[in-house]
């Protein structure tokens, strides 16, 4: 049974959209993308995917039926497989590219060490969705062994009552974005709360040492 994603009022970019569709095709295949889009209730894309532009019309609303429709086609551990590596997809197609991230690919930061790097780089990876869309994040260091990736308004769990968190686009992104800006090392990466199990924001636990 198609899903009926109830629109939120809160948008990303439509290429957002674009380089979405782009991942999730090239991990699934064309019919693998259109079974999702049909079970998600978002159909109307399989002809007509959403413009090539930055104007805010990607609603919260469709990420959130796209990480249901993975849930049940593929069950709780698949799909959360597929996310992640959706999440690593958009970070390398698109995000690099976007504002505050532009300067990590300078010689300045790259000489930077890990920890500086790390530092700067997380708020930007934050500052990006800040700018571009209606999410709202931030990055706090409560000190110890991890920083906190904070989500306050939330698209993967959007309208959806969880008991486990389910919002692991961003873990993967998360986690390639800190591959690029280290240089190719692999950090842990946890989503601790979500806004889908009741709690006040979606946070990720980012450790600071690499494991790889």
């Amino acid at each position: 049974m198609a899903i009926n994603p109830q629109p939120s009022g809160y948008f990303y970019p439509n290429r957002f959209a674009l380089i979405l569709l782009d991942g999730l095709e090239e991990i699934m295949g064309r019919n693998g993308l259109n079974a999702i889009l049909n079970m998600a209730g978002l159909s109307q894309w399989i002809e007509n995917p959403p413009p090539d532009d930055m104007e805010k019309g990607f609603d919260f609303a469709f990420i959130a039926a796209l990480n249901q429709a993975l849930e049940e086609m593929y069950g709780p551990r698949g799909g959360r497989g597929l996310q992640l590596r959706l999440g690593r997809v958009l970070f390398a197609r698109g995000l690099p590219s976007m504002g505050p991230l532009v300067g990590a690919s300078d010689l300045a930061f790259k000489v930077l060490p890990l920890p500086a790097k790390l530092k700067a780089g997380l708020p930007a990876l934050a500052k990006v969705f800040d700018s571009l869309s209606d999410q709202a994040s931030n990055v706090t260091d409560p000190g110890g062994d991890h920083f906190l990736y904070n989500i306050e308004l939330c698209s993967m769990c959007w309208g959806r009552k969880v008991d486990r968190p389910v919002c692991f686009i961003a873990t993967g992104i998360i986690e390639e974005a800190l591959r690029w800006l280290s240089g190719g090392r692999t950090f842990r990466v946890d989503e601790i709360t979500c806004i889908g199990m009741g709690d006040e924001m979606c946070s990720y636990a980012v450790y600071k040492e690499p494991i790889g």
